[in-house]
């Protein structure tokens, strides 16, 4: 099949849409079922080249939670810990598989981003894995295959209309991209930059102990970063995305932004966090910004009399500034990947604030020396990439 008409472009006004091959040869994808739509499209080529890249570059089981063209996490397929099973909902008992940890890392950084994302797997999706979408809200998934009992699993989904997408994995691009913008036509060499430890040899910091996880979660960070909507900054922790901060106008906004996300997924990690007691049959997105409420700054709003009994079976205890800023210290071993270089201090100031120690960027900026500075003065280790991943 050369081309797949579609019910509309990004918006209802924009007809007719569809996608397909220009010099004529089959779609290297096959719709499974659904009716994905140009956005989902979008999502779904973008997160399979992360993935897929993930893969080649770290061996191991890839997964990414796709919104609005960029990603809201990422991961490899590395053990869930009792914790991490608590944090990301998991039932007791439940199989995991490399590949279902890994899709249950990428959802669960960042899980109000997440809402109705699209997700990509690098691997063949399982029952485990589509158990696990099962339950999310999701628009759709992409993967190389799908076992039989996990595509009747998620053929059951949204009433049967859930989107399952299978591509091949065997697919090689064209050298040349094309895009119309105002009726005129860009033309540039895709992005085929290879991302792996090569890249970060160049330790430009008096720290230079950079142990083999903090080389993954680089490349990690660095891929993700390579589909993530310009300007980016990406924060990775034990093979994880833990924060992304994608499309500001400003680096340090970036850095704040992903910190910010961060600093959230961090403080999921504590009890008080792990022992609210909520409502049965809450649904999993009011469970989820409830959360995220009761970790902002408006959570008076969430613990007011004759509210919080809509989510809670007993009301909660504040999680006070004093034990969020106690909890933070605690956060260590972070890796901050960026999109292009660091132009001040300032960020590494920031990153730092997120327990980063280790940081991977292009370097170039005409304040190298106070970047490195910054990052000497907190025994970051920082690594020049030379290599600049702008994604639009």
């Amino acid at each position: 099949m050369n081309e797949l008409e579609l019910k509309y472009g990004c918006n209802p006004n924009q007809k007719p849409a569809r996608i397909f091959m220009r010099d004529g040869s089959d779609l290297p994808l096959t719709v499974l079922n659904g009716k994905p739509g140009y956005i989902n499209f979008l999502d779904a080529l973008n997160s399979w080249q992360l993935v897929r890249e993930l893969k080649e570059a770290t061996g191991l089981p890839a997964a990414a939670s796709f919104k609005h063209v960029s990603p809201a996490g990422a991961a490899v397929g590395l053990p869930l810990s009792d914790v991490e099973r608590r944090m990301y909902f998991v039932e007791d008992g439940a199989e995991l598989t490399p590949i279902a940890c890994a899709y249950i890392r990428a959802r669960g950084a960042d899980r109000l981003c997440s809402y109705g994302d699209w997700a990509a797997l690098s691997d063949v999706c399982d029952a485990a894995t589509a158990r696990y979408l099962k339950e999310e809200v999701s628009d759709g998934v992409i993967a190389p295959g799908y076992t039989d009992e996990a595509l009747e699993i998620l053929k059951t989904k949204k009433k049967g209309n859930y989107n399952v997408v299978q591509m091949d994995p065997d697919y090689v691009p064209a050298p040349q991209e094309y895009k119309d913008v105002f009726g005129v036509t860009f033309q540039q060499g895709r992005n085929n930059f290879a991302i792996n430890e090569a890249l970060i040899t160049n330790i430009v910091t008096e720290n230079r102990d950079l142990p083999d996880a903090a080389k993954r979660d680089m490349i990690v960070a660095l891929i993700t970063l390579k589909y993530t909507q310009s300007n980016s900054v990406c924060y990775v922790k034990d093979g994880q995305a833990i924060g992304v901060g994608a499309g500001q106008q400003s680096r340090i906004h970036c850095t704040r932004l992903a910190g910010n996300k961060a600093d959230t997924w961090w403080l999921r990690h504590h009890p008080k966090v792990l022992g609210l007691q909520f409502v049965e049959g809450i649904r999993r997105p009011d469970r989820d910004n409830a959360i995220d409420i009761y970790l902002s700054d408006e959570y008076e709003d969430l613990l007011a009399d004759g509210v919080w009994q809509q989510t809670f079976t007993e009301k909660p205890e504040v999680l006070t500034a004093e034990e969020k800023q106690s909890w933070m210290s605690a956060l260590t071993g972070v890796t901050c990947g960026s999109d292009a270089f660091f132009p001040f201090g300032d960020n590494v100031e920031r990153a730092r604030k997120s327990g980063v120690q280790y940081i991977a960027e292009p370097g170039g900026s005409i304040r190298d020396d106070h970047v490195i500075a910054t990052a000497n003065k907190y025994g970051i280790v920082m690594a020049f990439t030379g290599m600049r991943l702008f994604h639009h």
